[in-house]
């Protein structure tokens, strides 16, 4: 701001303008500016646009240096952006280059080559680069823009997966908890994928009518433009990897899959292909695109024209049963589990939960829109919460029938609820799967008559998560237990938009499969 005494304070006027005053203001002004200017340039593009009007005199260093007063070393610096230019220099350099200062203070690069330039020389300057442990490179006039070109997209892409922000779990919990709430919202019946797996099951003549064999699965890749390889060597990080250039999916061999998961992985993998999933771009897009292949295979597997007249009929003999539905179409029990309440609200006129959990109770995977009250975290969240004692999922593991089908009626706050729960005690981990109902809708399943019954007042009452008064007397103080750690117990959510995966192994095993099937 102007501080002369004739003026008002404001650098926008100056009530001599014409005076010598006035003159003193405007240079003031002017070179307050220019000072601003020159603090705040990038001096890798500076440097760049010297060299561009340089050598479009037909100038060389020397030549330059000559009429600038610096020797050619001394700008060679300064046009490889490792000397800040003076206030003088810059005047002096718009004069021998013959274009005005503000040409040379652009931001904008003078070509596409400059462009690059630079943008490689800021990569090697990031920590992410030089991590690599690569050689400085130093793009020559003999290293063609393509190269160039590689090195800035490498760099960016590099920078894109560094960048990827982190998932907390209470973030993650949230965009499932996003997402399980459309599903209770749609009655878990998602028309879209069950139309697109109908078309997929038609193509191949598929009637549904017991389970898909393999040729059917063969022919269903066929449809989709894939051959289905099985394979030892499919790193163990992921189920299935798809070689989009040569249409091939490899999945584990029988050793690490049996045929029902098998199944499932090669239609889960094509299921991605028929809805057209792009790369998924944070981890709610990844789980949403996981939940609509899990619908697509089961869809495939379970077909809707075939399952529902099956179901509807045994609802009029009051004898639905998942286990039914596992047995009719060869597929696992959590799958039929998921199918029933696929199709339950929507042509049985049923409202159902489902639930996977391990032995000590803490919930994988849970659906419900009968209103059971699954335990939830402060932020709503129901999984990776733990499940009252008294719950059939928990009781199945003690249950006599825990190699069948644990029936059970369970009093809550919210309601009376029945369940049926099976034990996959060949998963690892160990795993129960619950399909249930309200008391009302019981009559409708196998097992409604019987006779276990158990009260659950979690959370709010006295129940499993409260340790009795004489109990808390006598060890409070006395006790410490020593948990076992899970690796992931101090880890963030992995920043990968595929959680875990290692895409150089992936890569890797991909080239050496197309190197062999050429050999």
């Amino acid at each position: 701001m102007c501080t002369g005494t004739a003026c008002i304070g404001n650098d926008d006027y100056c009530e001599n303008a014409n005076s010598d005053h006035g003159k003193i203001h405007r240079n003031y002004q002017f070179e307050w500016t220019f000072e601003v200017i020159v603090a705040t340039i990038d001096p890798l593009m500076f440097g760049r646009r010297v060299r561009h009007y340089r050598k479009r005199r037909g100038m060389t260093l020397d030549d330059l240096g000559g009429q600038v007063g610096k020797p050619a070393p001394y700008l060679s610096l300064l046009e490889n952006g490792k000397k800040e230019p003076k206030l003088g220099l810059i005047n002096d350099l718009s004069v021998a280059l013959g274009v005005d200062a503000a040409d040379l203070l652009s931001v904008e690069a003078p070509s596409r080559r400059a462009e690059l330039e630079v943008a490689i020389e800021r990569a090697q300057r990031d920590q992410a680069y030089r991590d690599l442990g690569l050689p400085y490179l130093k793009p020559s006039t003999r290293m063609p823009d393509v190269a160039l070109e590689h090195v800035v997209r490498l760099y960016e892409e590099l920078r894109g997966r560094d960048a990827a922000a982190p998932f907390t779990r209470d973030e993650a919990r949230a965009a499932n908890a996003e997402l399980r709430a459309e599903m209770t919202e749609r009655g878990n019946y998602f028309a879209e994928i069950e139309a697109l797996a109908a078309e997929a099951v038609d193509a191949i003549e598929y009637s549904g009518q017991g389970a898909m064999s393999k040729g059917d699965l063969n022919a269903l890749a066929d449809h989709f433009g894939f051959k289905v390889i099985r394979t030892t060597e499919v790193p163990a990080s992921v189920r299935s990897v798809t070689d989009m250039r040569n249409g091939k999916i490899f999945v584990h061999g029988r050793d690490n899959f049996d045929s029902k998961q098998s199944r499932s992985v090669i239609l889960q993998t094509l299921g991605h292909f028929a809805m057209d999933h792009p790369d998924p771009k944070d981890f709610g897009e990844f789980l949403r695109q996981r939940v609509e292949a899990n619908y697509f295979a089961g869809a495939v597997l379970v077909p809707e024209s075939a399952a529902v007249p099956f179901l509807q009929a045994a609802k009029i003999e009051r004898n639905l049963s998942v286990e039914d539905l596992k047995d009719r179409f060869f597929v696992s029990y959590e799958m039929a589990g998921h199918r029933f309440t696929n199709l339950a609200t929507k042509h049985l006129d049923l409202h159902t939960h489902f639930v996977r959990s391990d032995d000590q109770g803490i919930i994988w995977k849970a659906y419900a829109n009968n209103g059971v009250p699954f335990p939830k975290n402060s932020a709503g969240a129901i999984e990776g919460q733990r499940l009252c004692r008294e719950w059939g999922t928990r009781q199945a593991f003690s249950s006599e029938a825990r190699y069948t089908i644990h029936y059970q009626y369970t009093d809550t706050s919210a309601g009376t609820f029945w369940c049926a729960t099976f034990v996959e005690s060949a998963r690892e981990p160990v795993s129960a799967i619950t399909v249930g109902a309200r008391f009302e809708d019981a009559k409708w399943f196998r097992g409604w008559n019987t006779e276990r019954r158990s009260v659950s007042k979690c959370p709010d009452g006295e129940c499993c998560r409260q340790v009795s008064e004489s109990m808390a007397e006598r060890w409070n103080g006395h006790s410490w237990p020593s948990v076992r750690p899970n690796s992931h117990v101090l880890a963030a959510m992995p920043v990968e938009t595929i959680p875990g995966v290692d895409m150089v192994e992936i890569y890797e095993f991909l080239a050496k499969q197309e190197s062999e099937a050429y050999e």
